[in-house]
């Protein structure tokens, strides 16, 4: 391949951070993966990965430095599955030598993909996924004989999947100034070598859906609302005075029409002052579900869009040399990690053929960052709520989950700590 003409990418407004900010401790990796109900067999995924990658283009790429902005070039790097040796969501850059942004693994029953944030969102990476696992049980199980229109991405061109979404909807704003408060940080020991530790709760999804439902709330709402009292329980009683917040990441694809599979996603902060309101599950969820009517409109979210393109097409900043960004946004992401306590993504529901169904027991998703991270998906009636933290103490996941217990709710763990286990909660 002509190294002069190798096609390349701007990154997105939102990818635009990650690189900056990366880090052994804070790798901005996330993770997907499928828990199919026999083992992996790692040449039928090379196959399905093989084919895969030829539908999304753009995941053939490296990440370069310019003299003003990082971007995305095209590679002739192939792309290779590999067995789980690697701590989860282990750092893709930087890298002692360039790689893909993305991984491929497999261990037992699982496939998972690992993607570096600045390749993609949730939402892209599991368009991804749900074509490599549709593509991998069809080499497994040619007896189905699906056709490729009974997975809808398929159909998406190249161009729509490579869209730089932010750009299409970005309309200069007014100006706008101001921090947001500092909130509540949860306290901790690292755990050594920057490991994660992982524990993944389950729970039907027809259970959470009625307990929800009970309280005229969304599953996400009573999620949040139960992280919100979780992180209370387990706070100082000195530190009560400071609010705690959670940020929700929004797939804007929801609100505004778009087929990319790179980043098209928005943050809201959802908080709650128990010192100054009731520290009562039901009062908190009612906060929650005021905050998210408030801040999920898409007159909110297209200005918090035009806010953060509107820095990235400043003067100033398209002229400032590399180097100085780097330290300009290492800043700019640690005052903005003070206005948050923790971090909680609703993937929602991944649907699959219904022939393959039989073959898949469950979807997982997790992020590596430098504090606690809560994500959640559903596929059938499985709904696999997964916190990753760089921390010893469990005392926040503990709660948590015993809140939900409180709740009715039939909880089975599963953690990566010291050895994995499956166990139902006990109060």
């Amino acid at each position: 391949m002509d190294r002069n003409y190798l096609p390349w990418w701007r990154l997105d407004n939102a990818a635009k951070i990650f690189p900056s900010t990366s880090s052994a401790h804070d790798s901005k990796v996330f993770r997907f993966f499928c828990e199919l109900e026999e083992d992996v067999e790692p040449a039928a995924l090379q196959t399905a990965l093989d084919k895969t990658i030829e539908q999304f283009p753009i995941y053939r790429c490296v990440l370069r430095r310019g003299w003003f902005w990082y971007y995305l070039e095209k590679s002739p790097l192939p792309a290779l599955v590999c067995p789980e040796q690697l701590p989860p969501c282990f750092p893709i850059y930087p890298s002692p030598r360039r790689s893909l942004l993305f991984r491929v693994l497999y261990y037992r029953r699982r496939i998972s993909l690992e993607v570096y944030h600045v390749l993609s969102d949730g939402a892209g990476a599991l368009d991804f996924l749900r074509v490599l696992v549709y593509e991998y049980l069809c080499v497994r199980h040619p007896e189905d004989n699906l056709p490729a229109s009974r997975v809808p991405v398929l159909g998406i061109s190249d161009q729509q999947k490579e869209a730089d979404s932010f750009q299409k909807y970005y309309e200069k704003p007014a100006r706008r100034f101001g921090l947001s408060p500092s909130a509540y940080q949860i306290p901790g020991d690292r755990l050594p070598r920057n490991q994660l530790a992982i524990l993944e709760g389950r729970i039907s999804v027809k259970e959470l859906l009625t307990c929800a439902r009970v309280r005229k709330a969304t599953i996400t709402e009573l999620l949040t609302a139960a992280l919100l009292r979780s992180i209370y329980e387990g706070m100082p009683v000195r530190s009560r005075k400071k609010p705690v917040v959670v940020t929700v990441p929004v797939n804007l694809r929801n609100y505004f029409p778009s087929f990319s599979s790179r980043n098209f996603f928005a943050i809201i902060h959802v908080g709650y002052d128990f010192g100054q309101s009731s520290t009562d599950l039901e009062a908190v969820l009612d906060q929650v579900k005021r905050s998210f009517r408030e801040k999920l409109t898409a007159e909110k979210l297209k200005s918090h869009v035009d806010g953060l393109c509107a820095l990235e097409h400043n003067f100033f900043a398209r002229i400032a040399p590399l180097p100085l960004k780097d330290m300009v946004l290492r800043y700019a992401n640690r005052i903005a990690a003070r206005a948050a306590t923790v971090s909680f993504s609703n993937v929602g529901k991944i649907s699959m053929p219904e022939t393959l169904e039989k073959y898949i027991l469950q979807f997982g998703v997790l992020t590596c960052a430098g504090c606690l991270q809560a994500c959640s998906v559903s596929f059938g009636d499985s709904f696999v709520i997964t916190f990753a933290s760089p921390y010893r103490s469990r005392e926040t996941e503990r709660i948590f989950f015993q809140e939900l217990s409180h709740l009715g709710l039939d909880v089975t763990l599963t953690t990566n700590i010291e050895e994995e286990v499956e166990q139902n909660v006990v109060l």
